[in-house]
């Protein structure tokens, strides 16, 4: 029997999930690297949709001062609802990297002559033991490889295609149309077709 891809996908978003990446991971704070690593990898905690890295310890230069367990998850009631791809609310990337849905450890990073409290997670899984998972807007910037990352860690797994559509691309907000496009551009695979502004 078939599996819908997009079931599949949504069955994983209650889990601890994670993805080695072959990609140089490099972060920056005052000027310095602070993070520098081969053996990254990707981290989604349970009801994330978006990753962060994760990178063995000794691959941060400064030091990682135990801040104590993080406090409870977030409840059923915090995230955002995708009601086609599960049941559970997601954590979008407006929930801050403080509020952690698994169990572990927040850690302070004292690098390029600063404290940066709660930069850090190790998660008390031991698939991910050595490593620890950095909040991505504690970093003045980040690399993958040489080339900067302005927004987030990118999903391996996800992809956005945009092409031409001779269909009406129409926005509406309760009943009210805010904007219509003809021709457009959309996304494949979607009912209806979005623009990208």
């Amino acid at each position: 029997m078939s599996s819908q891809m997009r079931e599949l996908m949504g069955s994983g978003f209650g889990q601890l999930r994670h993805e080695p990446t072959a990609k140089r991971i490099r972060a920056v704070l005052g000027g310095d690297t602070v993070v520098d690593s081969t053996r990254a990898a990707l981290v989604w905690e349970p009801r994330r949709i978006v990753p962060s890295y994760a990178v063995p310890a000794e691959d941060v230069r400064g030091e990682l001062v135990p801040a104590g367990p993080a406090a409870a998850g977030p409840g059923d009631d915090v995230g955002v609802g995708l009601a086609d791809v599960t049941a559970l609310r997601v954590l979008d990337p407006r929930v801050p990297f403080t509020v952690h849905s698994t169990e572990g450890e927040m850690v302070d990073l004292h690098a390029a002559g600063q404290r940066w409290a709660g930069a850090g997670f190790r998660p008390a899984d031991p698939d991910l033991a050595g490593l620890v998972i950095l909040d991505f807007a504690a970093f003045d910037a980040w690399y993958e490889e040489d080339e900067q990352n302005v927004a987030h860690p990118r999903d391996p797994f996800h992809r956005i295609d945009v092409l031409p559509s001779s269909r009406q691309v129409r926005l509406e907000l309760d009943g009210q149309v805010l904007a219509a496009s003809e021709p457009a551009r959309s996304r494949p695979g979607h009912e209806h077709p979005t623009t990208t502004m």
